[in-house]
Parts: structure tokens; C-alpha cells; sequence
């Protein structure tokens, strides 16, 4: 491939991880107003459309874009050898399983099942948060 080509898939990457990124912090603070809204409010309805939307439209495509081209990059690239694409995959891994988390919740919420307070929510806000930043350490730094 040339060096273009690497170069727009790198800035597509750039584009869905920061579109992933907005949705997954985004949408944990989304689910501590829903806990507040009172079930079958219009204001409950109003942020299970949110929430659906956000996920469906923005969340899943940017996570779906980011994983292909960051295969890619590290393929072309010739990174697949290095310790710190290691950790940066693994800690991509445990944010998709975050993704995941916050699926399955926003199918509970859309039930009217909410089982968790808005303290978790809250709390649970900051985790894509701390993956973000190690691994934008992990390809900035490489540290090794």
C-alpha cells in the first residue's frame, strides 16, 4: 500500500476513536438522568430514543471502523512485535467489552429495568475515561 493510503486509513482510525470515545462517555452520563426520570415519563421514553440512537448510529459503527483500521495500521505498520500494541490491544479489548456493558444496559433501561443507582453510573462514567488515556500513552509514549 502507499503511504497515502496508510495515512487516510490512519486518519479514519483518528475519526472513529474519537467518535467511539464521545458516545461511551456520552452515554453512561445519558443513563444517570434516565435513572432520575420517572418510568413510562416522556422524559424516560425521550432518553430510551437517545440512548438507542446513540448507540445504533454512533457508538457501534465507530467501534466497528476503529477496530478495522487499527488492524490494518498495526499490520502495515509492522507493529504486531511491539509490547506497547500489546497493552494498547488489550486495554482496546477490555473498552469493547465496556461497549458491551453499556449495550446490555441500554436494553435494560429500554425494559424499564434499572437495577443500578446513578452513583454507578457515575462511577462507571470515569472507566472509558482512565482506558482512553493509557492508551493514547501507549501510542504516543511507547514506552516499550
Amino acid at each position: 500500500m502507499s503511504e497515502d493510503v496508510y495515512l487516510w486509513i490512519k486518519a479514519l482510525h483518528v475519526i472513529a476513536v474519537i467518535s467511539w470515545m464521545a458516545g461511551m462517555l456520552y452515554l453512561p452520563r445519558l443513563f444517570v438522568y434516565h435513572c432520575e426520570a420517572e418510568i413510562g415519563s416522556k422524559q424516560s421514553e425521550t432518553f430510551k430514543v437517545m440512548e438507542r440512537r446513540l448507540l445504533r448510529a454512533i457508538i457501534n459503527p465507530a467501534m466497528i471502523v476503529t477496530w478495522l483500521a487499527g488492524l490494518y495500521l498495526a499490520w502495515a505498520g509492522h507493529w504486531f512485535t511491539f509490547g506497547w500494541l500489546h497493552v494498547k490491544l488489550a486495554l482496546v479489548l477490555a473498552l469493547s467489552g465496556v461497549h458491551g456493558f453499556f449495550s446490555r444496559w441500554v436494553k435494560d433501561f429500554a425494559a424499564d429495568s434499572r437495577p443500578r443507582s446513578q452513583k454507578f453510573y457515575r462511577i462507571i462514567n470515569e472507566v472509558p475515561t482512565v482506558l482512553m488515556i493509557i492508551i493514547v500513552v501507549m501510542v504516543i509514549v511507547k514506552p516499550f
